[in-house]
């Protein structure tokens, strides 16, 4: 592979806080020399990682313009996520239009790798939750997409009702092909440690950790590395938010110049047993469309 002097690699000091320009291509081999050496010792196979992008970074952006944007960056896969007007997929999106976003991902060559299904439980109501939850089932279902992305529920009254409707939907959700997983989120799913707790509570196989490095300096306002979160969450993780952090509550970055020592978070994962899967960037430096492409 080509070198590009002056590109920041994944194994920059996480000290060097400056914003160079960045690419797909050092951050995938910034990933593959820091699983590379574990792989080979355990199997003749490498892993099987599948690198997108989501739609998160072009939000003043319509979401066809993220899917030109991650598709010209050479990406095979797509998280949807938010663009401009907000979240793409909700349970109250029409099934139509679910599937007109799943076309316009096809039509680019992109595969739908993670659909963000946030928080569902708008009601404290758990047949309500459970309803709404199948709903966002069926969209990952429409657009192809195996793993619906939850991500917890900040109030403490409804965090019961929110996880006893995850448990009662996995069996649904596994008949559908889809995997359902939560991710460091803040409130009652900050750390590694509280998400397994919560994992254990629905003990469901079909239901897992996204793990999500900058959300762990993020909600501990910096003072949690994900280097040591990461070794709480062995067994659970099933795909991954690419995300930085730079103090004092920054996320909006390009990987691989804030604080994530990314090499080191991928390595402990791996320890725990997170050797294929999703690993999807959800934020850049803000910019045009051209920048984020770029």
């Amino acid at each position: 592979m080509r070198s590009h002097p002056g590109r920041v690699s994944l194994f920059a000091s996480r000290e060097d806080h400056r914003e160079p320009p960045f690419t797909r291509r050092t951050f995938i081999g910034g990933v593959l020399l820091a699983t590379a050496r574990a792989a080979l010792g355990r199997s003749a196979e490498a892993p099987r990682w599948q690198i997108g992008c989501y739609t998160r970074p072009w939000a003043e952006h319509d979401y066809r313009v993220a899917l030109d944007g991650i598709a010209g960056a050479g990406f095979k896969f797509a998280g949807l996520m938010t663009a401009k007007g907000g979240t793409l997929v909700t349970a109250d999106t029409p099934p139509e239009h679910v599937a007109a976003i799943g076309a316009e991902a096809k039509s680019r060559g992109l595969g739908v790798a993670s659909l963000w299904g946030g928080n569902f439980m708008v009601k404290k109501s758990l047949p309500d939750g459970i309803a709404r939850l199948k709903r966002l089932i069926d969209h990952s279902a429409i657009c192809g997409c195996p793993q619906l992305l939850l991500g917890g529920i900040g109030k403490p009254d409804l965090v019961d009702d929110y996880y006893q409707a995850v448990a009662e939907c996995c069996d649904y959700a596994a008949a559908k092909g889809v995997g359902l997983s939560v991710k460091p989120h803040g409130g009652a799913n900050s750390t590694g440690r509280q998400c397994r707790q919560l994992i254990e509570k629905v003990g469901h196989k079909n239901f897992g950790l996204w793990y999500d490095p900058g959300n762990i300096f993020f909600y501990s306002d910096g003072k949690l590395d994900p280097v040591d979160d990461a070794a709480t969450v062995d067994g659970l993780v099933v795909g991954m938010s690419v995300k930085d952090y730079r103090p004092p509550k920054e996320v909006m970055l390009t990987p691989g110049t804030g604080k994530v020592d990314f090499p080191k978070v991928f390595a402990r994962l791996q320890r725990g047993g997170f050797n294929r899967g999703p690993l999807i960037v959800e934020c850049l430096s803000a910019g045009d469309a051209a920048h984020l492409e770029a």
